[in-house]
């Protein structure tokens, strides 16, 4: 945790033991303007309606980065980091399918980019929730999927975090190529905590 907190530019932040896989629905460490908090990975976006006016209570995962600035679903929700030391795709056949490992060239931490909102549960309960931005793949990874979680530069956490939009909207790319290493990962145990 030491070097997360490290990486995140932050005295300390909460434990939060290592897990070989995150999925959408758990808690995650998500860095803000004001500080290092778990969040819910899905976020249901408050406000938006159906075409019967009806509280749409669907679960996003990823944004896309291009529309992240464009769409209503986002409207006046704010910009996190979520830290990793890497992540899986899947290719293949379904039921076939085979993972790829993805991590940092120099084996250290990765930096996505993420919106966060508090949604009020039923009974005005606050549930903090984060959802990934996604762009297009870096060539590294273009052999095996279309979209990749949009990568920061820690110099640029700083303008992602709290920086005006059209600073942050400068940041919406891929990462450069040859800095993310492409491995199968099939010796994964999927079965952590």
């Amino acid at each position: 945790m030491a070097e997360v907190a490290a990486f995140l530019g932050v005295p300390r932040v909460p434990e939060d033991p290592p897990r070989a896989n995150m999925a959408p629905g758990q808690e995650v460490l998500t860095l803000t303007a004001t500080g290092v908090q778990h969040m819910r990975w899905g976020l249901i976006p408050a406000g938006r309606k159906n075409a019967r006016g009806r509280p749409v209570l669907e679960t996003i995962v990823n944004a896309r980065s291009e529309t992240l600035f464009e769409k209503s679903a986002f409207a006046g929700l704010h910009r996190a980091i979520v830290p990793a030391d890497g992540w899986y795709e899947w290719t293949g056949a379904v039921r076939r399918k085979t993972p790829h490992a993805i991590s940092p060239q120099d084996g250290g931490l990765l930096a996505f980019a993420a919106i966060y909102d508090i949604w009020r549960a039923p009974g005005g309960r606050g549930v903090p929730q984060v959802a990934t931005v996604t762009c297009a793949p870096s060539e590294d990874v273009r052999h095996i999927h279309d979209r990749m979680g949009l990568l920061l530069e820690r110099k640029d956490f700083a303008t992602w975090l709290s920086g005006p939009e059209a600073e942050a909207s400068a940041l919406l790319r891929p990462w450069p190529a040859g800095r993310l290493n492409v491995r199968p990962a099939g010796d994964v145990d999927w079965s952590g905590p």
